[in-house]
């Protein structure tokens, strides 16, 4: 019997992840025993402070990343929308799951929609991509810090520290927690980041065995999307927590990709769209990254990063 280690988060959401790479592997290798390496990142560790505020990147990879080049893993699986652009000597981001759904919610005990939020209602998020896109709908809306888990999350929110909260939708499907919830609501006219809604799968790039079987994992056009929207990532410099939304969408033989990046007051939003045949795609996430630096994107995310933590820093519960 051959034998995988994953390394994963040991968060329930991350938990459920690897063990649904787990069950895959298993089934379509019967040959292949998979084992879990659980581990607590930093970015679960840092729970007091927004984690854009931290520096860094990679907070909740690094420890991952560590354990496989310390021979402890073999792959890991990640939310790919944690995962930053740079890949450390040895390691290979090699396969990306099938997309599921994008959205983000607004969850409520109170209220049934963003419209119906009374003026200066407390919304918590620690995302400024999220931040960004409320305020430029909502700028009455009085948006504070939201860290832990998500059940922490759920659970501050039933306490009413929040009018309401914003999370994504596929962690909250995925760990059946939407059922307690009385009004959810998707903003359908946020964008999100790079990455979001499907799972990165990274390997220890000497590994024939741990290659052999992500390149399995792999669904193609979610490969083709986050590889646009992490090439506009990196070609613009911007961070995992910069104030910076992404998405790629094939459409029947055509790809589009939409970028918005702006200050996390809402203002100063440049948002711009590139579309071409799928075929003719691959540089489309650095035309469109070229496209929005002549606009002043390096400009205004210098000052995002100035102002999110200090002039328009989130008040903190």
């Amino acid at each position: 019997m051959r034998k995988l280690v994953i390394a994963t988060r040991a968060s329930n959401l991350a938990l459920w992840q690897a063990y649904f790479i787990k069950d895959k592997i298993e089934n379509s290798f019967s040959d292949i025993e998979v084992e879990l390496n659980k581990i607590t990142s930093r970015g679960d560790k840092i729970l007091d402070k927004p984690l854009a505020l931290v520096g860094g990147k990679g907070h909740f990879t690094k420890e991952l990343e560590d354990e496989m080049l310390a021979g402890n893993a073999d792959l890991a699986v990640h939310s790919l929308k944690d995962v930053p652009t740079y890949m450390p000597d040895g390691l290979e981001l090699i396969s990306i799951s099938k997309r599921a759904d994008q959205s983000d919610v607004l969850l409520s005990h109170k209220y049934s929609s963003l419209n119906d939020l009374p003026e200066g209602s407390v919304v918590g998020t620690t995302s400024l991509r999220r931040r960004m896109q409320l305020l430029e709908q909502r700028p009455d809306l009085v948006i504070k810090d939201l860290r832990g888990n998500v059940n922490t999350r759920l659970r501050k929110l039933e306490e009413g520290q929040y009018d309401a909260i914003v999370l994504a939708y596929i962690g909250l499907e995925r760990l059946d927690l939407l059922k307690d919830i009385p009004f959810v609501y998707k903003l359908d006219f946020m964008l999100p980041p790079m990455g979001q809604a499907s799972l990165g799968i990274e390997i220890v790039s000497s590994n024939n065995l741990a290659r052999e079987v992500a390149v399995t994992l792999n669904d193609k056009d979610s490969y083709l999307c986050s590889k646009l929207e992490r090439d506009f990532v990196s070609k613009i410099g911007a961070g995992c927590s910069a104030p910076v939304a992404v998405n790629a969408v094939i459409n029947g033989d055509n790809l589009t990709i939409t970028a918005m990046l702006g200050y996390p007051n809402g203002t100063n939003i440049i948002q711009k769209s590139l579309t071409s045949s799928v075929d003719s795609s691959s540089n489309l996430g650095i035309d469109l990254a070229n496209s929005m630096i002549l606009d002043g994107a390096l400009e205004i995310l210098s000052k995002a990063e100035e102002i999110a933590f200090k002039d328009e820093m989130p008040q903190r519960l």
